[in-house]
Order: C-alpha cells, then structure tokens, then sequence
C-alpha cells in the first residue's frame, strides 16, 4: 500500500540557493538546473531527489508569481494567510476611535504585533475575524502496479483518517487537492486544503514514459537464432509473445495498448515496447562447443 508524510515549511529562496534580491531571471535560471539535476527519471532510486524536486516545483511557483512572492516576502511561512490578515487589519483599523486632537489613531507596531498573534492564534480570543485554515501538504507513495489500476486509499493526517480514490494512471509528480481536509480554521473561517504529491519511481525493469511502459525480456541464444515462444510478465497480467528467428540482440517491439492506463480516460492504454537482450549460454560440453566451431566454419 501506498505511505504518506506530511511536508514541512521550507524556505523558497533558501530552496533555490537564491536571495531575496534575486531577479526573475535569476529565479527562473536557478529552477531550470536545480529542476534539470534532481528530476525523478536521472534519479530514480533516490527519494530525497524525489523530494528534493517537489520542494524545487513548490519554490519556483511561488517566486515566480509577483502576487505570491510579495505576500511570502512579507509573512514569510504565513504567506497564504496575507489576504485574510489584510481584510481583518483593515477592519480593524476601521473601528479605531479618533483622539481628542480630532487625529485619526495609527495602527502602530505594538497594535500591529498583538494583532497578528491575535489573527493566526497566538495572542487573546477578543479578535473575532474569522481566517482560513492552513494549506497541508503530503506526499504519497505508490508502486507502478498500485497507480496502473483506480484504487483507494486510507491515510492518517493530523490524526485523522481520510480515504480517497486514485483514479488509474496518475502521474510521477501530480498534485490533487482535498478541498478542506487541511489545517482547522479559527473563529468560524474555513478549514485550508490538503495537498497531495504522488511519488511512482520507476522499477528496475519497466519505466514509465508519458502513457507508455519501457521494459527488457531476457531470451536464450536457441530462442533468438531458432525463433519461438516467450511467457512476459506485465501489469496487464502473463503475454504470450512470438519470437522470430534470427532476432538480434537488443531488438525492440512495440505492443500496442498494454502500456500504461490515460489518466481518467477508462479503456484507453499507452503501448508497451519491449527490449530483447540474449543471453549467452555458458557452461557448454564439449560437444556443444565443437557444434559451434563447425558453424564458425560455416560462415
């Protein structure tokens, strides 16, 4: 079955070995390589580069919107609460009284400071703004084999159970969003959302391309020269394939529709290309040895 964790806050630029100086194109410069040096098909054994991928995605979606990015600039890891903070300061601000000079009030630090604590939590319950739970992230992990077929699954987060159905065919990568199975919402607001990344490695012999499967079968030395039969194992249950004789070593076939499923479109399957590598024989007779010089001679 498939595990999950949750993701934990991470700094942006820190995450992209920039500064807050940096340019848009300093951004989009650093994503491109840091996206290019740990993308999931170089490293497809190594699951802090998995992580390490989508921590890069998350970064670079964020620095570069010019919206998202001033709201991180400001708040920091409490960037997607900046509207609610802005609406419940304004409002706020607009039940100040005016001093006895006719002045209107400021808002000033120690105000601003008590009121922030206030908005997400920390400070007193007289603030009765009502703000938005916290946005979650988790990762899922499934086998090949587990993503080829619409199943469903059960994952505790935050102590809670939440059973989803995945549909056949998601992708390496892809986000679903829960709607209001994240953080809790405080004075009445709504809950946040649950994000889930999908993390399907490859498997030592069969990879994954878009819809379709890569893999290699293993034929003897008789098999190739003579032709004949091979039983292959695939996700699509036991194929019986014909194999013509004199088939060199490496030769690639194509078998269309038994690759991988397309994504929310029921009967309908990449292709998948298998790669024949022959296998030398060893341990020979004598005998056996002396029938291949004569055919050495024969050439």
């Amino acid at each position: 079955m498939g595990r999950t964790e949750i993701m934990e806050f991470i700094d942006y630029y820190k995450i992209l070995g920039l500064d807050k100086n940096a340019t848009d194109a300093e951004i989009k410069k650093a994503y491109r390589k840091l996206a290019r040096e740990h993308h999931p098909d170089l490293n497809p054994s190594d699951k802090e580069a998995h992580k390490r991928f989508q921590q890069i995605n998350e970064a670079n979606e964020v620095l570069s919107d010019p919206e998202k990015r001033k709201k991180y600039d400001q708040y920091g890891k409490d960037w997607k609460h900046a509207d609610a903070f802005e609406q419940a300061k304004q409002q706020r601000g607009s039940q100040q009284s005016y001093g006895g000079g006719g002045g209107y009030e400021s808002f000033d630090d120690d105000r601003f400071s008590d009121f922030f604590e206030t908005l997400f939590g920390a400070g007193s319950q007289r603030s009765k703004v009502k703000y938005r739970g916290q946005d979650l992230q988790a990762q899922l992990t499934l086998k090949l084999s587990e993503a080829y077929n619409t199943h469903a699954q059960t994952f505790t987060i935050n102590g809670k159970s939440i059973r989803i159905t995945i549909p056949a065919g998601v992708e390496n990568g892809q986000v679903i969003k829960l709607k209001s199975h994240g953080g809790e919402g405080r004075n009445g607001g709504p809950n946040g959302d649950l994000y889930i990344t999908f993390n399907i490695p490859n498997e030592p012999n069969l990879k994954r391309d878009g819809n379709d499967l890569q893999m290699t079968a293993e034929i003897d030395l008789y098999t190739a020269v003579l032709g004949g039969e091979l039983l292959l194992d695939t996700l699509a249950g036991k194929l019986k394939l014909k194999v013509n004789p004199e088939t060199q070593n490496g030769t690639k076939i194509r078998l269309k529709g038994k690759g991988y499923p397309v994504y929310k479109k029921e009967g309908q399957f990449g292709d998948l290309y298998v790669t024949y590598q022959v296998k030398i024989p060893t341990n020979l007779t004598e005998r056996q040895k002396e029938l291949f010089r004569q055919l050495s001679q024969e050439k």
